[in-house]
């Protein structure tokens, strides 16, 4: 299972990424969803706004790699990570961001995400981003 894993750093994932996608923006939520439903070897298992059931999401369910809106209406984005970060280390955390912050970047990774990519990329490449971010099961 692990060499499986690691085929993903090439784009070329053989197993069914667990996906958790937390956006407190309905219409770009749904519109995430929609993308990602008909994705090979990509499964949702799950898509709230809210943050905090997010995080009980992620506990319970154990997502390969979770999605994650940073600009939120609640402010409470890099919150959200540091928990996400703290409490589901097997996770590969990718933060979507409706526009670039430098600043911002830099403390998403320093506290734990993979990526920081714009919600203008088109489906292929976020597939390709979702694959490339999961962690090789012998790292977790």
């Amino acid at each position: 299972m692990t060499l499986t894993a690691t085929r993903c750093f090439r784009y070329t994932c053989d197993i069914m990424i667990r996906l958790l996608i937390i956006d407190d923006h309905d219409a770009v939520r749904e519109a995430l969803e929609a993308r990602l439903h008909t994705a090979d070897k990509v499964e949702i298992i799950g898509c709230t706004g809210c943050w905090r059931t997010g995080l009980r999401d992620a506990v319970r369910l154990k997502p390969d790699v979770v999605l994650l809106e940073i600009k939120r209406s609640d402010r409470q984005g890099l919150e959200a990570l540091r928990h996400l970060s703290k409490e589901c280390p097997h996770a590969s955390i990718i933060i979507l961001t409706s526009y670039a912050d430098v600043e911002e970047q830099a403390e998403a990774r320093r506290v734990g995400a993979m990526r920081y990519i714009l919600k203008e990329i088109d489906t292929l490449q976020l597939v390709r981003e979702i694959q490339a971010s999961v962690r090789p099961r012998a790292m977790v």
